[in-house]
């Protein structure tokens, strides 16, 4: 077997030291430009790689992070994590994906594995069934950073990139209020993950604000699905007053309530369906879809910048940092009332 080429060997080759290779190939400021294009040159035609164990061992970091999602197939998770990998490129620094599948216990083992890998600290959107924290506990007592995204825990004391939840309720309801709906309805989960307990507050407030009764007939409480949406819509159809619009927790659940609607031929804006996160698909349904964008390339960024900033720093908890970015409101047919 060939030997594997070492930073001793380029040295040999250009009769420098071991000392000006590694500064070399390390960026060094104090190593001359023609010294490191020579350092270069010869390390790609010796088929050289680094040695990543050895420089993780010496460091004290392996130069990955690890990023647990609920779902890839949602695309707002999806574009959280392309936007941490493009943010963290430039650092080197590689991306460990793990999916929960919205299960406690997999979100669990997902942090097992990534610390057993020795990341270098953890990117989390929490589990529905999240509720007992523990494992995340587990990332800080270790003093590695974690950085919690849309889905936060109040038991956790980390630093978060999130929407305003509350406002982002609000503005739902306030654009289907502005658009002469007055019978509100609203297909949510019942699971007590904060973002949509905020949501849920929201909603409440711009009924109270517009002078509208909150009907608790007009909330069906279950998960986050088209199949969900379906159950919630035609809970909702069967009321003694049939709600005028429907606001639903995601837009998976919001295509479930469209299906149902046309099931019965109502189709939106004729009863007002709105949804959260902007899915790819939400534009390209018939009627496509009014939705809240969630700012997820920013979120993953923010995120990324975060961790950069908490690797930097003696104690990463030290001055926690909570941002929080503004909904912004996608208006489309299922709610354009105005203009049917």
């Amino acid at each position: 077997m060939k030997k594997k080429t070492t930073i001793y060997d380029i040295a040999k080759e250009l009769n420098v030291t071991v000392s000006t290779v590694s500064r070399a190939l390390n960026g060094f400021s104090t190593i001359s430009e023609a010294t490191r294009k020579a350092v270069l040159e010869t390390a790609k035609k010796l088929n050289y790689s680094p040695n990543k164990l050895a420089s993780s061992l010496k460091s004290g970091r392996t130069q990955t992070i690890g990023v647990i999602v609920p779902s890839t197939q949602v695309h707002f998770f999806a574009s959280v994590i392309h936007s941490v990998e493009q943010t963290l490129k430039g650092a080197g620094y590689r991306v460990l994906l793990y999916q929960s599948n919205e299960s406690l216990e997999n979100e669990i083992n997902g942090v097992k594995t990534l610390l057993e890998a020795q990341v270098d600290g953890i990117i989390a959107s929490m589990s529905l069934e999240t509720e007992d924290v523990s494992h995340f506990t587990d990332v800080i007592k270790q003093h590695k950073p974690l950085i919690l995204f849309d889905r936060t825990h109040q038991d956790i004391d980390a630093p978060s990139v999130t929407i305003n939840d509350f406002d982002a309720g609000y503005i739902a309801t306030k654009h289907l209020v502005d658009q002469g709906y007055r019978n509100i309805g609203f297909v949510t989960t019942n699971h007590q993950i904060k973002i949509f307990n905020e949501r849920f507050e929201g909603y409440k407030k711009a009924l109270k604000d517009n002078s509208l009764p909150y009907v608790e007939g007009n909330v069906v409480f279950g998960g986050l699905s088209i199949k969900d949406g379906r159950f919630g819509a035609g809970k909702l159809l069967r009321s003694r007053q049939v709600p005028d619009a429907i606001i639903a927790g995601d837009d998976f659940t919001a295509l479930g309530v469209i299906k149902k609607l046309k099931e019965q031929d109502l189709t939106p804006p004729q009863i007002g369906v709105m949804g959260f996160a902007n899915e790819t698909f939400s534009a390209f349904i018939t009627p496509n879809l009014s939705t809240i964008d969630q700012q997820a390339n920013k979120m993953g960024a923010e995120c990324a910048k975060m961790f950069l900033k908490m690797i930097k720093k003696k104690n990463p908890y030290d001055k926690i940092e909570h941002i929080i970015l503004e909904p912004l409101l996608v208006e489309r047919q299922s709610t354009n009332k105005n203009n049917t």
